[in-house]
């Protein structure tokens, strides 16, 4: 039989939708709360805690850009951790970044609900009934399939990219230069502590890499989307960011919403209503890229034998992967109860999923210096990216807790389940590489 008849299968997601894909991953609720609380944590030296995230972002998002490439697979950054390091190390990333999700959209989820609440009252109850919608529409989008999702995301970026700038735009005229004085008023090293608490804020270069392989060009369209990606994130952040301090001053430290007060200070009047819907927006952005990136990793952990293989379903490209992304949906809103609840706040969801991003960065990068081709620009970034995360490492502390115990889950799942992982990653190395180059083969 001939094999000239067989037509690979290819993705859907243009360079364009992927890089809203990007946009919505790490720009996201950051820029709703985050200005305020690094205002609090540093002052005005937070912007250069800001700066650095954003240098960092380059080589970080170039190398999950770059592996993403060459090895497009639903499994991201585990398939990498497999193909460098074994099964073991696949299996305990792959934990890390499904059980960083739940705690995280639930985060996502209340700090655009404490926007909508601000505008239309109702406090801790319109709070949280909004998260809920939230997670609930976000999840229909998900269960459509990623065709659906690329279009949704290309919308919602274009929209709140065009927010943000006008916002920003209109209340830069009230900024003040005064009010970057005192520069470091809590020292110089509280810009260490602002940097960890932004983690948040930048986490996402890794969540489309496990979407790698439903775009119709990996090769030419991930590293186009990252690029595009990183300069809108970089000036928008860092535009945000100066006006928040430069423009609210000592004022930055104390509010729960500072967008809505930039609004406010550029149309002048009430624009709460107007800071709600881009929180809204944003909020969606966020949740919408990272149940993507999690159901499909679900779904290949379940392919891999890291989860029970009922996920495997959806992790073939195309494929919704609606079990692995009932999981996550599930586990999400179990999560919002606890904390609506108990009244625990966010900030211990913050904390755990902060703890994962970094462990997974770390784990990310390290691979990809094993696996990229020497004197390649993809390994060079992710050397000067792997200096980066090891003082994100360093600075990191008892954020670290959550990954170390969801390691050990993992490593007792793999032995429960006579998972030994030794012959395994080399053949799945070959297997990846196989599929790598049907999928980008014209």
């Amino acid at each position: 039989m001939s094999h000239t008849n067989i037509r690979p299968v290819r993705g859907r997601l243009s360079a364009p939708q992927g890089a809203a894909l990007y946009i919505g991953a790490v720009l996201g609720t950051g820029v709703i709360t985050f200005p305020a609380l690094a205002a609090e944590a540093a002052g005005p030296a937070s912007l250069l805690a800001w700066l650095g995230l954003v240098i960092l972002s380059v080589p970080l998002a170039a190398t999950f850009a770059a592996l993403g490439a060459r090895y497009p697979d639903a499994g991201g950054v585990s398939t990498y951790a497999r193909l460098a390091f074994g099964e073991r190390t696949a299996a305990v990333v792959g934990w890390c970044f499904y059980c960083a999700v739940p705690p995280g959209a639930s985060a996502a989820a209340l700090f655009g609900g404490a926007y909508v609440s601000s505008a239309l009252g109702g406090g801790r109850t319109t709070t949280a009934v909004t998260a809920m919608a939230l997670m609930a529409v976000v999840t229909a989008f998900n269960a459509v399939g990623l065709q659906m999702t690329g279009r949704v995301q290309l919308a919602l970026a274009a929209l709140l990219v065009l927010l943000l700038l006008v916002a920003v735009g209109l209340s830069l005229p009230h900024a003040r230069m005064d009010n970057l004085q005192p520069f470091a008023p809590h020292g110089w090293t509280a810009i260490g502590s602002a940097s960890v608490l932004l983690v948040w804020s930048f986490a996402g270069w890794e969540a489309i890499t496990h979407l790698a392989a439903e775009f119709r060009r990996p090769t030419r369209d991930l590293p186009r989307a990252a690029g595009a990606a990183v300069v809108v994130v970089g000036v928008l952040y860092l535009a945000v960011a100066f006006a928040v301090v430069a423009v609210l001053g000592s004022a930055a430290a104390d509010t729960d919403a500072p967008l809505g007060d930039l609004m406010a200070k550029g149309f002048g009047g009430n624009a709460r209503l107007l800071a709600a819907a881009a929180a809204v927006l944003l909020t969606l952005g966020t949740m919408n890229a990272y149940y993507a990136g999690a159901a499909k990793l679900g779904a290949a952990l379940g392919r891999d034998g890291a989860l029970p293989s009922w996920l495997t379903r959806g992790s073939m490209v195309g494929e919704a992967p609606r079990r692995s992304l009932g999981v996550v949906s599930g586990l999400a809103f179990v999560v919002l109860l606890a904390v609506v609840t108990t009244d625990a706040g966010v900030e211990p969801l913050v904390l755990l999923a902060n703890g994962s991003f970094v462990a997974v960065y770390a784990i990310g990068v390290a691979a990809a210096v094993r696996l990229l081709p020497r004197r390649s620009k993809g390994r060079a970034a992710a050397l000067a990216a792997l200096v980066a995360v090891v003082a994100l490492l360093a600075m990191s502390g008892r954020y670290l807790v959550w990954p170390l115990v969801v390691r050990g889950a993992a490593l007792v799942y793999l032995r429960i389940s006579g998972r030994r992982g030794t012959a395994e990653p080399t053949r799945r190395a070959d297997t990846a590489a196989d599929v790598g180059e049907r999928t980008l083969s014209p």
